[in-house]
């Protein structure tokens, strides 16, 4: 068969199956029914609850927004991203930095939130999933920006100083909650049930301290 045929052929038994699926009694909802599947198929065991499956405001909206395949309108992702920044937890005692050979440890764990982890068992970050981060890791994601030299690119030379403050308290919201700056991020809400706040500390440290691989 000819090319221009079998690209013919195709097209038109995409349309014939467009044209079936929109004339199905009950299409519109097929979203209902997925969910009820999901719903029916999932089960809490350990770590993992039901909860799992319950949208909040942000990710529903972002979910029926990628769905259409459009983004959302500005004004109602600004509202979204406020109401994600006033969840974003900040450091008790204004500690932002903890230690960075753990924070790397965080980095290249991916284990947690599945059923077959322990609850008791602290999660990993899986950074390197998504990201590089220093060099001597050359396994690593691309889903995500590099972070290799993060603080010395943004000119950290001492995080504690006030000359830092604004980047190192962007780089603390973004791990803790990255849907308070964009929306529809696909990067995860760590500080939702995913780190703790010293683990969020480490993390901070191997970003942005001076004496981490990261930066040298």
């Amino acid at each position: 068969m000819k090319k221009q045929h079998r690209i013919a052929l195709a097209v038109v038994s995409a349309a014939v199956l467009a044209a079936g699926c929109a004339a199905l009694p009950g299409s519109v909802d097929i979203g209902r029914r997925t969910a009820e599947v999901v719903q029916a198929s999932f089960r809490a065991e350990g770590p993992v609850q039901l909860d799992r499956l319950v949208q909040d405001d942000t990710n529903k909206e972002c979910s029926e927004a990628d769905a259409a395949g459009k983004p959302l309108a500005e004004e109602r992702a600004k509202a979204l991203e406020a109401a994600n920044m006033k969840q974003v937890q900040w450091p008790a005692g204004d500690r932002f930095l903890g230690d960075w050979k753990v924070g790397e440890e965080i980095a290249q764990n991916g284990r947690g939130l599945t059923w077959i982890d322990d609850a008791k068992v602290p999660n990993g970050g899986n950074c390197y999933n998504c990201h590089q981060i220093s060099k001597q890791e050359i396994a690593f994601g691309t889903l995500g920006p590099s972070l290799y030299q993060y603080g010395k690119l943004r000119g950290v030379k001492d995080p504690a100083s006030p000359e830092a403050r604004a980047i190192v308290q962007y780089t603390w919201g973004k791990i803790w909650n990255a849907k308070a700056y964009n929306a529809c991020s696909l990067m995860p809400r760590f500080g939702h049930r995913i780190l703790d706040e010293q683990q969020v500390r480490d993390l901070m440290a191997l970003l942005l301290d001076p004496h981490s691989p990261v930066n040298e």
